[in-house]
């Protein structure tokens, strides 16, 4: 009998300890590929959306990494490249930011200086539901250019 209590003990061990991990977890996870040139949006577990995405060019690289949103700007102009326009911003790392983009003809491949570009309705359907549930979301960026 003693070897079942611990065995026992184990499993609930396991299913607590996995319970807990589910949950410490983001709800959304914005995935970016920069090899592919394409994001996909992961919502409770399930893919919602898989979109195109322009990520740095030569010479201006798109982190790799995990991040938490840390802004959002609805309306925003970035003051380093000629106050272009940045709708929809939800920046993750310092001046770097996932927004939408007029040039939607260049998604899909390398463009920009170090954001992510969205189609504009892609990026305003992304800011919105992400700022209702920043707390619950990470962006991973990963691959290469």
């Amino acid at each position: 009998m003693p070897r079942l209590s611990r065995l026992l003990a184990a499993g609930l061990a396991v299913l607590f300890g996995a319970f807990f991990a589910a949950r410490a977890e983001a709800a959304i996870v914005v995935r970016v590929d920069k090899t592919t040139q394409t994001m996909r949006v992961i919502v409770d577990g399930q893919l919602q959306y898989t979109w195109a995405v322009s990520t740095g060019r030569a010479g201006y690289n798109t982190p790799n990494g995990s991040y938490r949103p840390q802004r959002f700007e609805r309306h925003w102009r970035s003051r380093k490249y000629g106050m272009a326009p940045m709708p929809h911003s939800i920046f993750f790392r310092g001046g770097y930011a996932i927004h939408g983009t007029n040039m939607v003809g260049r998604l899909g491949r390398v463009d920009s200086h170090g954001c992510i570009r969205l189609a504009p309705a892609n990026a305003r359907l992304l800011f919105d539901m992400v700022q209702r549930r920043r707390g619950d979301t990470r962006i991973v960026i990963e691959g290469t250019m």
